[in-house]
């Protein structure tokens, strides 16, 4: 199979390297940084660069930029994907991406389904891509009615080829909302954690609890703004549960209401272990 891969930051360039170092595929790649493309090339992590003659000869094509990026790169080279060629966007948000590119795809007649990879690290770009970044993660799919079972089952052994332990298949409203909680708002809560001034003063005082609150601090500002803006709705909300929640500990401290805090503590644990450890 011939798998055409757009973007080859640590999405894109671990999803070559994945499908090089584990398939026979042959993976043609494209980005817009020349540097990105050369270090693909020496590394073999692609065969050739993804142009307009090979474009069309791709079975598979991943689309591995930010939102707006991804639907303007659909628009801008849909002619020239192939009838017979599925293509899946790897974007974080999923309404305002599929609700785009899907008419595009039916106009022209190639299979489009949405994903999203659930992996990643706080720090971007090909050189933090690795061909493990996918072992053992959940790849979601968004399908709809006028999916074909075969094209699933294609894309169930391509994505368990490269690693993924398996497929999670979701609507787009249901993605946006669920990945709101699990992974926006993390962001959030740990960007605003670090601004606090001990932040900057607990050297010799923090541990693994410091670590986990900070990790994911460490974020490309201008993908992950688009990603908010994009979910807003449903992370507004999420934002407002969560500050509720805070307010709740704030005023058993204030109180000195050790009974109050004993309870807080006890729910978390106990939601905790009902919810497992992912």
């Amino acid at each position: 199979m011939k798998v055409g891969i757009v973007g080859l930051g640590l999405m894109g360039g671990s999803m070559a390297k994945s499908v090089k170092n584990r398939t026979s595929h042959t993976v043609y790649g494209i980005d817009l940084d020349q540097e990105t493309m050369l270090l693909a090339r020496l590394c073999g992590a692609i065969d050739a660069p993804l142009t307009e003659e090979t474009l069309p000869q791709c079975d598979l094509v991943l689309v591995a930029i930010r939102p707006q990026a991804a639907v303007d790169w659909v628009r801008a080279h849909a002619a020239q994907i192939g009838k017979s060629a599925i293509l899946v966007d790897l974007c974080g948000v999923k309404r305002v991406v599929v609700e785009q590119i899907t008419p595009i795809a039916e106009e022209q007649g190639f299979a489009y389904i949405g994903g999203h990879p659930m992996a990643g690290r706080e720090r971007g770009g090909f050189t933090s891509s690795s061909d493990d970044l996918y072992v053992g993660a959940s790849m979601i799919l968004t399908p709809d009615k006028r999916t074909d079972m075969k094209l699933l089952e294609t894309l169930q052994t391509f994505f368990l080829d490269v690693g993924f332990a398996k497929l999670t298949f979701s609507q787009p409203e249901e993605h946006d909302r669920i990945i709101a909680f699990t992974s926006q708002l993390a962001h959030i809560v740990s960007s605003a954690y670090v601004k606090s001034p001990e932040a900057q003063r607990r050297r010799g005082f923090s541990a693994g609890s410091f670590r986990d609150m900070t990790r994911v601090a460490r974020l490309d500002e201008d993908m992950w703004t688009e990603l908010f803006l994009d979910d807003a709705d449903y992370l507004t909300k999420e934002l407002g549960i969560l500050i509720g929640h805070l307010e709740d500990y704030r005023a058993a401290l204030e109180a000195r209401d050790a009974q109050q805090l004993h309870d807080l503590l006890k729910e978390g644990r106990e939601l905790k272990a009902t919810a497992g450890g992912n």
